[in-house]
């Protein structure tokens, strides 16, 4: 029988390709009195663009003495110096705080918000943010605060910016962990991407850079296109270039209307998306460069 989730953690980490990394992790924890329940590893080091790095993922349980993620920090410390290792020890009792961000296209967020009802998503949503007010009645309707913080169409790169202080603001008061990009269709200042490094994450259509602009799903059913693909990815200041957690497509063919392209493509979206989300709050994902290590 495993244990209750306060003593359960996950250990995550990166550093270069040597020998002898999985020994130290797994017999640091066997010393200290702790469970494997999983583990996963993978070393990047084929092909010319391997980045030499090693990455590991442990799902452990820990005696109570030690089921305290602060306390678990401090036992891999001379580890850490020893293998030059970037390591994390998250609490699995802890539910990753998530703000949800949408502009008109609602799909995604619904998605969402009925994924963490029905407790498909082990997280809490603090707040929604929207710069149209379309969806607070879905808001409410989920017992979600909603926060309006409208732009209008060719607002100076100021408006935006003061705008986008008002959401840092409330991520440090909610202490976000995760901000999801749920088909806000703004673009993010340099400085809001750096604020939300490696905590943010996106969805868009997949066929970029093809078919920039409105009714992409238009754009490809006059094309003639056979596949409709959605990406989830990190937020970067290179607009929809950061580094890439999920994909996925559907098939689509001449006897469907572009209406139905929407519809498909939309669908494709939000399971891409909540794919993307459940693997960032469950520790499965780990920055490799402009790529990711994705341990499902």
């Amino acid at each position: 029988m495993s244990s209750p989730a306060s003593a359960q953690f996950v250990l995550t980490l990166s550093c270069p390709d040597v020998k002898g990394i999985v020994h130290a992790v797994s017999g640091l924890l066997y010393q200290a009195g702790c469970n494997i329940i999983d583990s996963q590893q993978f070393g990047d080091v084929l092909g010319e663009d391997a980045t030499g790095l090693f990455f590991m993922r442990v799902h452990f349980e820990a005696p109570d003495h030690l089921a305290d993620a602060l306390t678990l920090e401090k036992l891999f410390g001379p580890m850490r110096e020893q293998f030059r290792m970037d390591a994390r020890v998250h609490a699995l009792a802890r539910r990753p705080r998530v703000l949800l961000m949408v502009s008109q296209h609602g799909h995604c967020l619904n998605d969402l918000l009925f994924r963490w009802k029905s407790g498909q998503l082990a997280i809490d949503i603090p707040a929604i943010v929207s710069n149209h007010p379309d969806f607070a009645a879905l808001a409410d309707s989920y017992g979600v605060p909603f926060h309006h913080l409208p732009l209008k169409a060719g607002s100076s790169a100021e408006t935006k910016r003061a705008q986008e202080r008002q959401i840092e603001a409330l991520c440090d008061r909610e202490q976000v962990d995760l901000l999801v990009l749920a088909r806000y269709m703004q673009i993010l200042s340099e400085d809001f991407c750096h604020f939300l490094a490696g905590r943010a994450i996106n969805i868009h259509h997949s066929f970029l850079p093809s078919f920039k602009g409105a009714k992409p799903y238009f754009q490809a059913h006059q094309r003639g296109v056979k596949l409709i693909g959605a990406t989830a990815h990190y937020v970067t200041a290179d607009l929809d270039e950061g580094p890439i957690i999920e994909q996925d497509v559907e098939r689509v063919d001449h006897t469907l209307s572009p209406e139905d392209y929407t519809a498909t493509g939309r669908d494709v979206e939000c399971v891409v998306l909540a794919r993307a989300v459940r693997w960032h709050v469950e520790h499965r994902v780990l920055l490799n460069g402009r790529k990711t290590v994705v341990f499902r």
